[in-house]
């Protein structure tokens, strides 16, 4: 014999939940069936989910999407519905059509029928029923379905049947032609195109709802086929007829226009939202090329090779100038002052400065010389230099080490010493300004590397050669693990 609900009056026997096994919940279950707690009542009592409300189950949005098959309770939840005869969102056996629009990123339709009155809300006019009322079986987006029709007509199965859904167009506006302007695309593309608002009736939420609070650089991305696509907006969600489709495409934005020729039913969807008139796809794109060094024109034939839109050179290049840069700049400019406010308040700030220049050639023409914080491994600045402001290529670097010395005095912070190259210039300058200054181990090393190769060419030295790796690791380990003067003196003439 097949269970049943326990609440009086019900009788149900669909989607039945046991008792709790928590003495608290389960004593309100009980409560709520028998009003008041009988003497002697079966362990074994069932109530079905029409009882309950909304958020008393886990995977609400799931089942009415279709992705799960029966409802499941939370821990906590307490049936509150008494009478079963109230038609609810939770209850798969309520009266009426249940309609799951899986395929379509749109809620599914409000539907009143009264007597043989039939209203939908895209309906202006009202039409009575002059037949009998007939029930029509079909798909939409794969679900099954049951749709009630009342027309002053008798309706076939076959006239739907023969009613195959309009031609489609191909993506023909491509972002090359000039009679398309990007501000045709979707109406500007700004707030007022949202496809939210073309949407008839909304009357409950949908899965897209659950990921509405993730941003939409972190929202997961995936690669579509045109004619997947299209697919799901064929068929109307409101009449399940035919509908002419519009698509558009600029870059890797594409917009689809759904219009339903029979109920009126019109809504606008996006393949990804936009900030003004900027898809946030092409800006996201745009700044993973730049910021991982990525080639643009490699990218653009890995996405030709796959048929996959892309924009052009010159969208990217507008990208990385109008947005990409100046985000750089502003990042690097803030973590540039937390990091002299904390040197400021530092006792003992050791920097170190190194020029690099790109030459063509035997002359360079530009040099950037970079500051940094040795105690954190942290840049602090950096100072671009040309070679015609200082009068040749050999004083950019004495010139760059200058603006980065003036600019930490002038933000207030207070060195105890430096560690450069052995270029002359930044001995003199470094001493004129009482500047402690220290080598670093590395030109130490290339130097004297140097001076050991050619002593090695002598037939009476070649033993040098073999020593020359040991030497040079003897003198970082000096460098390394000295403390003091003296300490590195006596561990050098150790050897």
């Amino acid at each position: 014999m097949p269970r049943r609900c326990a609440v009086p009056g019900c009788g149900k026997t669909t989607s039945l939940n046991t008792l709790p096994k928590d003495p608290d919940v389960k004593e309100k279950w009980i409560q709520f069936i028998f009003s008041k707690r009988p003497s002697h009542f079966s362990v074994n009592a069932h109530v079905c989910s029409v009882h309950f409300t909304d958020d008393c189950f886990e995977n609400k949005l799931q089942y009415d999407a279709g992705f799960a098959r029966t409802l499941l309770l939370k821990n906590q939840a307490v049936p509150t519905i008494l009478d079963p005869t109230t038609p609810l969102t939770t209850s798969p056996s309520c009266s009426g059509p249940v309609f799951k629009d899986v395929g379509c990123q749109t809620d599914r339709p409000t539907q009143t029928s009264v007597g043989t009155q039939l209203s939908f809300q895209t309906m202006r006019s009202k039409y009575r029923s002059k037949e009998t009322q007939t029930e029509l079986s079909t798909k939409i987006s794969g679900v099954d379905v049951t749709i009630p029709w009342t027309t002053s007509q008798p309706f076939t199965s076959t006239s739907l049947k023969n009613e195959r859904p309009a031609k489609r167009r191909r993506f023909e506006l491509e972002e090359g032609e000039e009679s398309v302007s990007f501000e045709e695309v979707c109406d500007t593309q700004d707030v007022k195109c949202d496809p939210s608002q073309s949407v008839t009736s909304v009357t409950e939420p949908s899965m897209h709802s659950m990921y509405t609070s993730r941003a939409s650089h972190e929202d997961t991305k995936y690669i579509v086929f045109e004619n997947c696509l299209l697919e799901l907006f064929e068929t109307c969600p409101v009449c399940s007829r035919a509908c002419d489709i519009q698509p558009r495409s600029n870059g890797t934005f594409v917009a689809i226009d759904q219009h339903c020729p029979h109920c009126e039913y019109f809504r606008q969807w996006k393949r990804q939202p936009c900030v003004g008139s900027t898809p946030v796809g092409d800006l996201q794109l745009s700044a993973s090329l730049y910021f991982t060094g990525a080639s643009f024109f490699q990218i653009k034939k890995v996405f030709e090779s796959m048929h996959l839109k892309m924009f052009k050179h010159t969208t990217f290049r507008r990208h990385a100038s109008m947005y990409l840069e100046p985000l750089i700049i502003h990042k690097w400019k803030k973590e540039q002052e937390d990091l002299v406010k904390n040197l400021c308040e530092a006792d003992k700030v050791i920097i170190g400065g190194k020029m690099r220049a790109d030459s063509p050639g035997h002359s360079a023409k530009y040099g950037s010389y970079t500051t940094m914080d040795l105690q954190n491994n942290l840049i602090i600045d950096i100072q671009l230099v040309q070679s015609k402001e200082v009068g040749g290529s050999y004083h950019m670097e004495k010139k760059g080490l200058k603006r980065s010395l003036e600019w930490l005095e002038a933000c207030g912070v207070r060195l105890d010493c430096i560690v450069t190259n052995r270029h002359p210039q930044i001995q003199k300058f470094l001493k004129e300004r009482n500047v402690t200054q220290y080598y670093d181990v590395w030109h130490l090393e290339k130097g004297l590397s140097k001076k050991l190769e050619q002593i090695a060419r002598d037939k009476d030295c070649s033993i040098v050669k073999k020593w020359q790796h040991s030497i040079r690791n003897h003198l970082y380990w000096t460098a390394a693990s000295s403390t003091s003067r003296k300490e590195k003196i006596a561990k050098w003439k150790s050897s």
